[in-house]
């Protein structure tokens, strides 16, 4: 019985260490990601609890270990890649973004139970400023696919990827000054700060996402959105 126990464990922290694996999206979120590969910016608006928060911490994984699944249809690197994930103050970075990401916060040794990998998860830095458990920065192994067949990947390591939480009220001048591939707002910014962020992939030709509820009503950022793409999808 305590052999079974430990089996049964076993299989269930590898489980937790493996859920990226495990991700299939619903429609409205396959769609929302196979629209990355024509369109540069996106917005998921959703009610809560309803996954916005879910896919795009999964793409963000994704994107940052280079684990393609053979469903995947939206955009893709290469190599490597350079990311922040941001959010309305750093209490909502950490029990938001860097939870789903991570794992629970408060408990370290969870940490590696998140959408990205435990095995991937390298390193990280824990963040100043006086909000507890919340990390700065994060370091991920990268992979390339070197099969021919998607369904039977051959994972070969291809150096680290980097991804950096951030929070809106940090104010404009702390999103300056870096070179990013993709940007994750996770929760509705400011104009100022959405605008800021998306400019650090000019350079990179990289992309930027938003999942948010919309709190705010017609904001000047939902309402660019919508003006856009012609009214809500």
């Amino acid at each position: 019985m305590r052999e079974l126990t430990t089996i049964s464990g076993e299989l269930r922290r590898r489980a937790d260490r493996t859920r990226l694996y495990r991700y299939r999206p619903y429609t409205k979120q396959a769609e929302f990601h196979a629209a990355g590969a024509e369109h540069r910016e996106r917005l998921f608006i959703a009610g809560n609890q309803l996954g916005k928060t879910w896919s795009g911490g999964a793409e963000a994984a994704i994107h940052l270990t280079g684990r393609y699944p053979s469903w995947w249809q939206g955009h893709r690197w290469d190599r490597p890649v350079r990311g922040w994930v941001g959010s309305d103050g750093f209490n909502a970075v950490r029990d938001g973004a860097q939870r789903i990401l991570i794992g629970e916060p408060k408990v370290e040794s969870l940490w590696g139970t998140g959408m990205i990998p435990g095995d991937d998860l390298l390193d990280w830095s824990r963040a100043g400023g006086g909000v507890p458990d919340l990390l700065d920065s994060v370091v991920v192994q990268h992979w390339r696919n070197t099969g021919n067949d998607p369904d039977r990947p051959r994972w070969e390591k291809d150096g680290v990827s980097t991804l950096g939480f951030k929070s809106y009220d940090q104010g404009r001048a702390k999103w300056q000054g870096d070179t990013l591939d993709f940007v994750w707002f996770d929760e509705e910014p400011e104009e100022d700060i959405y605008t800021e962020g998306l400019t650090r992939t000019n350079a990179t030709g990289g992309i930027a996402w938003m999942t948010f509820t919309p709190l705010r009503g017609m904001s000047s950022v939902v309402h660019g959105f919508i003006e856009a793409c012609g009214g809500l999808k």
